[in-house]
């Protein structure tokens, strides 16, 4: 309706009355009314040039050098988090163990935990941490996890134990590897590329040099 009104006022501004009769017989014959100059190839739209979209490109590359290595020691933090916090998690469960069955310490990560739903507890199956962490490939955000009963006294009681968790990719989901023991003292090892190891003695053995390896919050 707009460009009808806009060809009218043009007729009327500028055409005599037989080119009038023309355009209107124009107009209403297909619908349609071209200004003069539209459609004659005389207006180009301008495109990027080369320089442009180099410029482009290279602002890109630069913001996404700047911003993919934070999101990913973003991501291994977080990952590393996870896995000093599940490892806390653990040995608290190992002392949940051995006062609810009194046999010791758990033999391995499967005794503390089981395949949901676990239920009823057992001692092959004790129900107390994530199935995550007790089943399968034993990973969890990351890391992979393993422990085992250590230090079996006369009766074949386990008075201790060791846990560990290691990066499932080195410098990808994360950095640092952590044990743990009958202790409770959390320790890291800064290159984490191999387990620390679940012999008993393994994470008493972890020297403490700030930095590089010790109790984690050195």
């Amino acid at each position: 309706m707009s460009q009808t009104n806009t060809v009218l006022r043009h007729v009327i501004q500028e055409g005599s009355p037989k080119r009038n009769m023309a355009l209107f017989d124009e107009l209403f014959t297909d619908g349609t009314y071209c200004a003069p100059g539209a459609g004659d190839g005389t207006s180009k739209q301008r495109g990027f040039t080369i320089v442009e979209l180099l410029i482009v490109v290279s602002v890109i590359l630069i913001i996404a050098a700047i911003v993919i290595p934070s999101l990913l020691r973003s991501r291994m933090l977080a990952n590393e988090s996870s896995a000093a916090a599940s490892l806390r998690t653990i040995t608290t469960a190992e002392s949940t163990y051995a006062a609810n069955w009194g046999s010791g310490y758990a033999a391995s990560l499967a005794n503390l935990g089981g395949a949901a739903p676990c239920m009823p507890a057992t001692p092959a199956a004790g129900c107390i941490i994530d199935p995550l962490l007790s089943t399968g490939i034993f990973t969890k955000s990351g890391y992979v996890f393993k422990g085992v009963g250590t230090l079996v006294d006369p009766t074949g009681v386990l008075q201790g134990f060791e846990l560990n968790a290691t990066p499932t990719a080195y410098q990808v989901s994360g950095m640092r590897a952590f044990c743990d023991d009958q202790t409770g003292v959390l320790k890291y090892v800064l290159n984490g590329s191999a387990p620390i190891g679940v012999a008993a003695g393994s994470c008493a053995a972890v020297p403490n040099v700030i930095g590089v390896s010790g109790p984690v919050g050195n």
